[in-house]
């Protein structure tokens, strides 16, 4: 019996084997492949035919894992076509380094033995009817948003809602946006149903993967909470799917296989015919449409938990205020956050730039210090005393032989958090001050911290973006937002919706238990109208605006984008091939190309980088039409194109 076996690896389609096996659509196999064996899944069709004869080989061993389903085989096709990626490596998200586990004896997962206890939170009125409408039509495939305010109970809500799935014996997956949110939310899953969750992500180990792999295969764990990958999970009876923060932006993955998490959690709901709850305090822009086209149900959380009001916003207009030489800080917020730390307050300044220095150049020869792999600076690290790429990762001394003269002397320009924590500590010497940033926050004993921060025993943070998202500080009642013009620079189509997401959530820090808090914002910015919007506490305002001006200029979410990125080692080979490729696609696909420029970042990690960018409508075709012509397009050797469907960043 011949039978079509798909690899996890760069081809688009099944290879046909022979096997005396009885077979099935989902089960995992072990091949010859080449000289080497290699684990595939039978799936659903054949190869087209191909003119040349070969030898069929035959299957070596069925393997005792449970078969993939179909609904998840129907997904994967669908992800490959959409993403414009091979089918083998989309199976690949599925698997384990290209590997599986065979079942597992039962009491391996005894750690994550379901037994949902009473808990003692009660529901506020707002919630139990937000929770009844979220609830509607749980037995099938409806994406429902639950909108509300940071610090509003939104969790309770949709904790409540999985527990009734899970009572009916279904699995549950929870989405986070960030690795660093796993631990505190993890406990928050715990105390609220009385068993432990299984954790995935990639700082997970290698055995730890292997059980929670095999557990959900087998229906054995019930509920997953992880970022990204966990989508690819090969769950048995999927019941339901909560992606929090659905707006955040680290639902994009960026490297290797491009996909939005978010997008792709609502496709596999759909084919699963299960239903998906995005979380959210301001929706993202194409959420925000589907929820005005009626596409998408809603429910709004608008009080905050025990009435907390929200913050007060002041503006601090620094053209009126002459900083000191090397200071970042005004008079005026330092009287403030004095006030606020005298009433025993924890406070925030806020800055989304990691390190000391982003810019670093000498006051003798005026060289600058860029990274000799990518286009961009390195950023001084004064607690490492290095100079970082935070893209590529290499790393410098500071010690640079000058230009003119013995060794470089060198000027800071701009601040990080770094800077910003000396100069608070010039000011605030008595006080326990921490920087919160992925360089701090990302290591072992950063646990501690988070504890001491929520016992106050850390009176000041300075921190970036790391810290709006969802991490709950009982005592944060003043954020100062060091200088809000430096994040509304730049040509980022998604720019303002960025900046309302962030400043909402940042915000939502503040002020949870009821005392009252400020946000306190640094500009040189006279439109403090923007600001206005920004803070508004009705986010739709700003949202309809931005909905508007899309629409006028036909941009996403009302059209398609697909970024196409070409790097190379040599950038005139790399030119003329960007524009030959251009040529062999025009009048071929459903869209139009624009193009080709030189990324923003045109040299990354030693390469060259040149981008086309197609917009069409959103359809289908836009992509088959691409795929088609990239299958039997012939690039140069050493230059690579990578497909991004839905862009969010465009460096």
């Amino acid at each position: 019996m011949k039978v079509p076996i798909l690899l996890p690896n760069i081809f688009n389609h099944p290879f046909t084997y022979e096997s005396k096996l009885n077979l099935k659509l989902g089960d995992y196999v072990v091949v010859p492949f080449g000289k080497s064996k290699i684990i595939g899944v039978v799936w659903d069709e054949f190869e087209k035919e191909n003119s040349r004869s070969f030898k069929i080989k035959s299957v070596l061993k069925k393997l005792n894992v449970t078969p993939l389903k179909k609904t998840t085989i129907k997904f994967l096709n669908w992800f490959s076509e959409y993403n414009i990626i091979p089918k083998g490596m989309a199976l690949k998200l599925v698997l384990l380094r290209s590997n599986v586990v065979e079942k597992l004896q039962k009491d391996t997962f005894k750690i994550f033995e379901t037994n949902t206890k009473k808990h003692s939170i009660k529901l506020s009125e707002e919630q139990k009817k937000t929770l009844k409408k979220m609830n509607i039509s749980n037995q099938k495939f409806r994406v429902h948003v639950l909108q509300g305010t940071t610090g509003s109970g939104k969790t309770m809500v949709y904790f409540e809602a999985l527990r009734l799935i899970l009572n009916k014996g279904f699995q549950g997956l929870i989405l986070l946006p960030e690795i660093g949110l796993t631990g505190e939310f993890e406990k928050k899953f715990t105390e609220f149903f009385g068993f432990i969750p299984a954790v995935w992500h990639s700082g997970i180990t290698k055995k730890k993967k292997e059980i929670i792999w095999s557990g959900i295969a087998n229906g054995e764990i019930q509920v997953v909470i992880g970022a990204r990958s966990s989508l690819f999970l090969p769950f048995k009876k999927l019941g339901l799917i909560i992606v929090d923060e659905e707006h955040d932006q680290s639902y994009k993955q960026d490297e290797g296989v491009t996909y939005n998490a978010r997008d792709m959690a609502i496709s596999r709901a759909s084919f699963e015919n299960i239903p998906i709850n995005l979380i959210t305090a301001v929706p993202s822009i194409e959420t925000y449409e589907n929820i005005k086209k009626g596409k998408y149900s809603i429910s709004k959380l608008e009080k905050r938990y025990q009435n907390a009001s929200l913050p007060n916003y002041e503006i601090i207009n620094l053209n009126n205020i002459k900083l000191e030489k090397q200071s970042w800080l005004s008079k005026k917020i330092i009287d403030r956050v004095s006030s606020h730390l005298d009433k025993n307050d924890q406070v925030l300044f806020f800055l989304n730039r990691r390190g000391f220095s982003p810019h670093v150049l000498c006051n003798k020869c005026f060289n600058t210090y860029t990274c000799p792999n990518c286009s961009i600076n390195l950023v001084y690290h004064k607690n490492k005393n290095n100079l970082l790429c935070h893209y590529c990762g290499f790393k410098s001394s500071l010690k640079k032989s000058c230009l003119k003269d013995g060794d470089c002397e060198f000027i800071f320009s701009g601040p990080g958090v770094e800077r910003i924590s000396e100069e608070v500590k010039k000011n605030f010497p008595l006080k326990k001050i921490e920087i919160f940033s992925s360089d701090t926050m990302n290591k072992k004993d950063s646990g501690i911290k988070l504890e001491k921060i929520l016992n106050n025993e850390i009176q000041i943070l300075i921190g970036t973006q790391l810290i709006s998202k969802g991490f709950h500080f009982p005592s944060l009642n003043c954020i100062v937002v060091v200088d809000i013009d430096l994040s509304l620079q730049g040509h980022d189509l998604r720019g303002a919706e960025k900046n309302l997401q962030l400043y909402h959530q940042l915000s939502g820090r503040a002020g949870r238990t009821g005392k009252p808090a400020t946000v306190y914002f640094q500009t040189y910015n006279t439109n403090t109208q923007m600001i206005s919007d920004l803070t508004n506490s009705n986010p739709d305002i700003f949202l309809d605006k931005e909905l508007k001006i899309r629409r006028q200029n036909n941009l996403p979410p009302f059209q398609r984008f697909i970024s196409l990125i070409l790097t190379g080692d040599n950038e005139v080979k790399l030119e003329k091939e960007a524009l030959k490729f251009k040529t062999s696609i025009e009048g071929k696909i459903f869209g139009k190309i624009l193009g080709p420029v030189s990324a923003p970042i045109f040299r990354l990690r030693k390469k060259y980088r040149i981008r086309l960018l197609i917009r069409g409508a959103k359809t289908s075709k836009l992509q088959s039409s691409l795929a088609s012509i990239i299958l039997n397009y012939k690039f140069q050797p050493g230059i690579k194109l990578t497909v991004d469907v839905d862009p969010i960043n465009f460096n």
